[in-house]
Formats: C-alpha cells, structure tokens, sequence
C-alpha cells in the first residue's frame, strides 16, 4: 500500500495538506517501506480559497490510500476521501520514519476494519454474492 505525508521539511509530517510544500509517498507492507517518490510544490501555496492547487497534489497520491497531514479544510478532506484516499490528521509533527513503523506494526497484527478497507485500494473486491445469470425483463 503507498502512504503520502505532508511535508515542509521531508521528515516529518508538518503541513497543512493544501499548503505542503512536499508530498512524500511511500510504499509499505508487513515487510518494510521504501521511499517512491516526494513531488516538490511551489511557493505559493497559501491561498485560501484557491481550490486549484488541489489538483496537482490529488493527482500525485491518487494511488494512495492513506495521507498524513498536519491540518486539512474541509473542501480537501471531501475530495481526498471522494478520491478513497484516507486523511490521517496528526496532533503535532511526527516523523515520517516512526509513522512508517508504526503502520508496519500495526500491518503484522490485525489491522482495523478502516485499514484493511484501505489495504484494498485498487484491488478488485471479490463479489459476496452469487452471480445471477438470467436476464431480468422488464
């Protein structure tokens, strides 16, 4: 599962999604994590109200299902969920790295319902039903 984090200084989530100036993704399982990729955001990022520099970042973690961020307005948080994306928001900065560990804890026991849900993204869900064959008419 890829996990994006919100990034001022590329250590610790610290930013305010909108306005972060790095969104640092990375990939994750039981296993370990390993950096994919931090896409740079300009300078200009403290518009309020300029919903447009949502985009470029929604685009960067779209294959992710969780992000962590320091602060998130509500506009954003609607569309990072409408986009199955799960919004983490952190009390205080907190280092990338420790997160990292521990979601990795967390992946080797049980992981909540949210988790596993998150766990699925982009994988096809089995059906829990039956497939009728016969045509319905109307």
């Amino acid at each position: 599962m890829k996990i994006a984090f919100a990034t001022q200084d590329q250590q610790r989530v610290d930013a305010h999604f909108g306005w972060a100036k790095f969104l640092a993704v990375y990939e994750l399982d039981a296993a370990g994590h390993q950096h994919v990729q931090t896409y740079p955001f300009g300078e200009d990022l403290a518009e309020d109200g300029n919903e447009d520099k949502l985009a470029p970042k929604l685009a960067a973690i779209a294959d992710c299902a969780i992000v962590y961020v320091a602060a998130i307005g509500g506009s954003a948080a609607a569309r990072v969920v409408a986009h199955k994306i799960h919004p983490i928001k952190v009390a205080q900065p907190e280092s990338i790295t420790e997160l990292l560990d521990k979601m990795q804890d967390v992946l080797k026991g049980t992981p909540p319902p949210w988790l596993r849900k998150a766990l699925m993204k982009g994988q096809e869900r089995a059906a829990e039903f039956e497939d009728d064959s016969e045509e319905v008419k109307a």
